[in-house]
């Protein structure tokens, strides 16, 4: 049976639909709200996240030990300029962003323009050096990594650049390669060989090395056996010493070795090495200095030692003979000196006038030995005068003659075009004497005897390898005989003080010596040829005078005056030959003060009021010599005349041995007679 109908039941079947779908609808807001309140929590998360990772990374790159920049297309700096490009180039962020990159200095404007091309092209930059300057102006060069930035379509939107500052390594490249230059240019040009070896084999070798084993190039040594090149004699004790230096890595002091030359001929070397690194191994280098000239100069050396040796034994017997000499003056200027005045006191018919003229005689015999030894000391005091040495001889040549007798042949050969010499013209009589005499001697009957002059002239070449020569102009004397000549021992010993080869009684020894002498005196030297049997020749060189020579020397006799009664102050610490001095003034009518001192000679000076007309005054004494002692007395006594006297010649009083002009001086041993005429010429006349 039918339900009956019920008014509305179908509008409230469809509200009720209507509700449902309402509330599913509600449902699915509510579901779609939850949703979007998650994904609007997540998206929040999403963005802190990404603030936290975006912080992170500014924080990596400020904190990042190399400078890191943002560029737009434009070269601008954009979003990034890091605390270490602040530091490299001076500008902190502020001052930068947005602004064209201010490091880049004129100059450089291409080369960053052609950078920006690529990295717009998409072009990687990597590691390539520019140069750039920093805030202050100073340049600085860095290694650039640069990329494109991209965008989510991958349009190229800017760049970004890594830059590391590679200023100071750039620097220190420089000064390496510089280093390095001077290194290999020392090396090549330096002159000893420098080689490296290792395992016995040459790995390096500079051109004096290449050079000292005859090669072309280093190319024909490199890699080759090291012990090639080592003389036999030397191979055993040079493995040895490579040997303890690989043992001690020590360095060894240098020693002599032979090296050989690629030709065979053997090189005196001094050696040196030091082990060292090369490549990665254990190596060698090796100093090698070629010692040839040294080993001739070494011989050369010992030869003139030799010549040395026997020129200081002349030396030291000239200086013996100097001291000797001044002594024995003293003694003999005693000894004539009271003889002589023993000879005024009587008269000739005494029996002791006989012997006092004896005595005197000897005497004067004595000072001619004693002059002879001090020309040998060169220390006799001369007058020099420039001369003509042909005028000289020829003046000489019929004295000569009566010496030589008429058995001898006496032949003079003059030279042309003789150049001036300078000495005084008794040594050039002493010189021809004695040589003109020992030849007639060695000839012993009929022969001849030949005097000649030339001129010559030597170079430093020639007397380096003469050692008694000079180089220089010179004029030559010599003297040859036909005599019988002499060996070479007897020639060594020639010039030796007392050396003789006459019988005892003929000769003192003292004639070549004395020879010897003047010519060192007077800065000349002397060459013996001699040969048994055959003959002898004496040259004589003499150096070059520049100036003309002198007129020759005149002298004139006149009665000496007698004395006036001037005071003489003697100052002479010799007691004996002072008293003596001081009689002989006393007898020739003179005032006399006696001084044994310099001192004390000051003193009588200084306290005296009466002038003093002549200081006569020993050359060498104690507190000071003779020259120093006048120049303090004449500041106390101006007009006060001066005359030396010596054994020998002072420095004081001669420079080389010859009197300085217008010094008054007179030679121990003297005579009454000498003293008498010196004293009134030192007065003035």
């Amino acid at each position: 049976m039918d339900k009956p109908h019920v008014p509305g039941t179908k509008c409230i079947a469809e509200f009720s639909h209507s509700v449902a779908r309402l509330k599913r609808r509600i449902a699915e807001l509510e579901q779609s709200l939850c949703a979007r309140d998650r994904e609007a929590a997540a998206m929040r998360m999403s963005m802190a996240e990404l603030q936290q990772d975006n912080d992170m990374l500014r924080t990596m790159i400020d904190a990042a030990p190399t400078a890191i920049i943002g560029l737009d297309l434009e070269g601008r700096v954009h979003s990034v300029w890091n605390k270490a490009a602040e530091k490299m180039f001076g500008w902190c962020a502020s001052e930068v962003m947005g602004r064209m990159l201010p490091t880049v200095p004129a100059e450089e404007l291409a080369v960053f323009e052609a950078l920006l091309e690529r990295l717009h092209k998409g072009e990687a930059i990597e590691g390539e050096e520019v140069h750039r300057q920093r805030r202050d102006g100073s340049p600085i060069t860095y290694s650039v990594h640069a990329s494109p930035l991209r965008d989510r379509d991958g349009k190229i939107i800017g760049n970004i650049a890594i830059i590391v500052d590679v200023t100071e390594r750039i620097q220190a490249n420089a000064a390496l390669c510089i280093s390095e230059a001077r290194f290999r240019t020392l090396v090549d040009n330096a002159p000893d060989g420098i080689c490296v070896q290792a395992e016995g084999r040459f790995l390096f070798l500079n051109p004096a090395m290449v050079a000292l084993f005859g090669a072309k190039s280093a190319e024909d040594l490199l890699g080759t056996d090291v012990m090639a090149r080592v003389a036999p004699g030397h191979i055993q004790s040079v493995r040895d010493r490579i040997r303890l230096q690989s043992e001690t890595k020590c360095i060894l002091p240098p020693a002599e070795r032979e090296y050989l030359r690629l030709d065979g001929v053997k090189v005196p070397v001094e050696v040196a090495a030091v082990p060292f690194s090369f490549q990665g191994r254990d190596a060698v280098l090796i100093f090698a200095r070629n010692i040839s000239a040294r080993r001739k100069v070494e011989a050369e050396q010992e030869r003139l030692r030799e010549q040395l040796q026997k020129s200081q034994k002349m030396e030291s017997v000239g200086r013996l003979a100097g001291g000797v000499a001044h002594d024995y003056n003293n003694m003999l200027s005693v000894i004539m000196g009271y003889a002589d005045l023993a000879l005024e006191k009587i008269g000739l018919e005494d029996p002791l006038h006989g012997d006092l003229v004896e005595i005197m005689n000897a005497a004067e015999r004595s000072k001619n030995i004693t002059r002879q030894l001090l020309a040998f000391a060169r220390q006799q005091p001369i007058a020099p005068l420039v001369l003509d040495l042909n005028k000289t001889v020829e003046s000489m040549l019929n004295m000569l003659r009566r010496l030589i007798g008429e058995d001898i042949d006496l032949i003079w050969l003059p030279g042309e075009g003789l150049w001036p010499v300078k000495m005084d013209s008794s040594q050039i009589d002493q010189i021809l004497a004695n040589l003109v005499v020992n030849a007639r001697d060695a000839i012993g009957g009929v022969g001849k005897i030949t005097i000649e002059t030339h001129t010559a002239t030597f170079g430093k070449a020639y007397c380096s390898d003469h050692a008694e020569h000079l180089p220089g102009d010179f004029v030559m004397l010599a003297v040859s005989d036909t005599g019988c000549g002499m060996d070479e021992k007897t020639v060594a010993k020639l010039f030796e003080p007392f050396f003789t080869t006459k019988a005892v009684g003929r000769g003192t020894g003292l004639g070549m010596a004395t020879v010897y002498g003047i010519l060192k005196q007077n800065k000349g030297f002397i060459d013996v040829y001699s040969e048994p049997g055959v003959g002898t020749t004496f040259k004589i060189y003499l150096p070059r005078h520049n100036r003309p020579a002198d007129g020759g020397p005149w002298m004139t006799e006149e009665k000496i005056p007698e004395s006036w009664g001037e005071t003489i102050l003697v100052v002479e610490d010799e007691p004996v030959t002072r008293k003596l001095i001081e009689r002989i003034l006393t007898t020739l009518g003179y005032k006399t003060l006696v001084a044994g001192s310099p001192s004390e000679a000051i003193r009588l000076v200084a306290a005296r009021k009466e002038s003093i007309a002549l200081l006569l005054t020993d050359v060498i004494m104690p507190e000071m010599n003779g020259r120093q002692l006048s120049q303090r007395l004449c500041s106390l006594c101006p007009d006060m005349k001066i005359l030396f006297m010596s054994g020998y010649t002072a420095d004081v009083i001669a420079h080389h041995g010859v009197l300085d002009a217008g010094l008054c001086f007179i030679q121990k041993p003297f005579s009454r007679q000498e003293l008498k005429s010196k004293v009134r010429e030192a007065l003035g006349g």
